[in-house]
C-alpha cells in the first residue's frame, strides 16, 4: 500500500478511533501482595442506555432556533437585493424618462405675464424653485377646481417634510377674456395662500400655451355670454433650472405625483453654472 493510501485511510479512521479512545475506563492496576503492580487491564464502556447510544449514534444537526434564525437570514438578504435592484430599475427608467421629456423641447423660452396682484412675473422670477404649474380657467365648472385641490395637496404634503424644499404652487389661465387680475386674486384665494395666478393679454397666454404645449379653445357663448374652454389637463413640474422636468395627467392621485417629486428632488443636479 502506498503512502498516499495510507493517509487517505489514516484521515478516514482518525477521527472513529478518537471516539473509540474517548470511551476507555482509566487504567485498572491490580497490586500484588508484595505491593507491586500485577498488569493493567483497559475496556471499552459497554454500559451505555438506550438513549446514549443514539445520542452518540446519530450526529446532532443545527437546532431550530438556528435553522429559522438562517432561513431568515437568508430571506431578508433576498428581500434586500430585491429592493436594491427595483429602486436602481426605477432610478434608470426616472432618468430615461427626464431625458426624453427634455428632448421634447416642452417649456422652452421665457414668459411674460401678470400675477393675481398686479405684478409682472416672467420665467427667471421662479429660478431656484420648484414649481408645479396648472392650466385652466376660473369659470371651469369642476375639472379645474379639482386638478387645483389635487395639486395643493401635493403641496401640502410636500411642506409637511421640514427636509424638502418648498414647492411653488402656479395657476394659469387659458381665458384671458374673463380672468383677469383680480378675478384670479378672488380665485386663487380659495386654494392655497401661496397658489399663484397668472393672466395677461391673449397673446402671452397663447405664447405661454404653446411653450407648454397646451391646447385650449374657447366654446361658443350661450344666451348669457358664458362658454366654457376646452384644453388639455395636466400638472407640470418645473425644476430648479427653470427646465421642463415632468408632467402629471388626471389620472394620477396626490400621493402619486408627490412621490414623483421626491424622486425628483433626490435626483435632481442643477445643469445651470
Amino acid at each position: 500500500m502506498n503512502r498516499s493510501v495510507r493517509s487517505m485511510l489514516l484521515l478516514v479512521l482518525a477521527p472513529k478511533a478518537w471516539h473509540r479512545l474517548s470511551h476507555l475506563k482509566p487504567p485498572a492496576l491490580v497490586w500484588t501482595p508484595g505491593g507491586k503492580a500485577g498488569h493493567v487491564r483497559c475496556r471499552l464502556l459497554s454500559r451505555q442506555g438506550p438513549g446514549d447510544t443514539g445520542r452518540q449514534s446519530r450526529p446532532q444537526g443545527p437546532g431550530l432556533g438556528t435553522r429559522l434564525l438562517i432561513t431568515a437570514l437568508f430571506g431578508a438578504g433576498l428581500g434586500g437585493a430585491w429592493l436594491a435592484a427595483r429602486a436602481e430599475k426605477e432610478q434608470r427608467r426616472q432618468q430615461q424618462r427626464t431625458e426624453a421629456l427634455r428632448q421634447a423641447a416642452v417649456g422652452q423660452g421665457d414668459f411674460s405675464l401678470l400675477d393675481h396682484q398686479g405684478r409682472a412675473r416672467c420665467k427667471a422670477d421662479f429660478r431656484g424653485q420648484w414649481v408645479l404649474m396648472y392650466f385652466g380657467f376660473t369659470h371651469c365648472p369642476d375639472i379645474c377646481p379639482d386638478e387645483l385641490e389635487k395639486l395643493v395637496q401635493v403641496v401640502r404634503q410636500l411642506e409637511a417634510e421640514p427636509g424638502l424644499p418648498p414647492v411653488q404652487p402656479v395657476f394659469i389661465t387659458v381665458d384671458p377674456e374673463r380672468d383677469t387680475v383680480a378675478a384670479m386674486a378672488r380665485y386663487v384665494q380659495d386654494f392655497h395662500p401661496r397658489l399663484l395666478g397668472l393672466t395677461g393679454s391673449a397673446e402671452q397666454v397663447a405664447r405661454v400655451s404653446r411653450s407648454y404645449r397646451v391646447y385650449y379653445s374657447a366654446g361658443p357663448k350661450d344666451e348669457d355670454q358664458d362658454y366654457i374652454v376646452d384644453h388639455s389637463i395636466a400638472i407640470y413640474l418645473l425644476s430648479p433650472d427653470g427646465l421642463f422636468t415632468d408632467y402629471y395627467s388626471r389620472a394620477r392621485s396626490a400621493e402619486q405625483i408627490a412621490d414623483s417629486v421626491r424622486r425628483h428632488m433626490a435626483a435632481f443636479r442643477s445643469v445651470l453654472h
